[in-house]
């Protein structure tokens, strides 16, 4: 299993991606509002969305793990 962590800390603007999506490595699992830019957040591995444990308009810090992979 992969975790996708938030690289910076910002609130959760969109979620890309559901439980069940196949996510290839690079591809936009959630995008991040931080300062008024809207910063992607990648997926560094393939696999498939097993849970997404963010939700729209939440508060994350750096390294806050976002959508579990599979």
């Amino acid at each position: 299993m992969a975790d996708v962590e938030a690289h910076i800390t910002g609130t959760v603007w969109k979620i890309e991606c559901q439980v069940g999506d196949v996510i290839e490595e690079g591809d936009t699992v959630a995008i991040l509002e931080s300062m008024k830019m809207e910063m992607p957040v990648e997926a560094e591995d393939a696999g498939v969305v097993k849970e997404i444990l963010c939700e729209e308009g939440q508060a994350v810090n750096e390294g806050d793990t976002l959508v579990v992979l599979e």
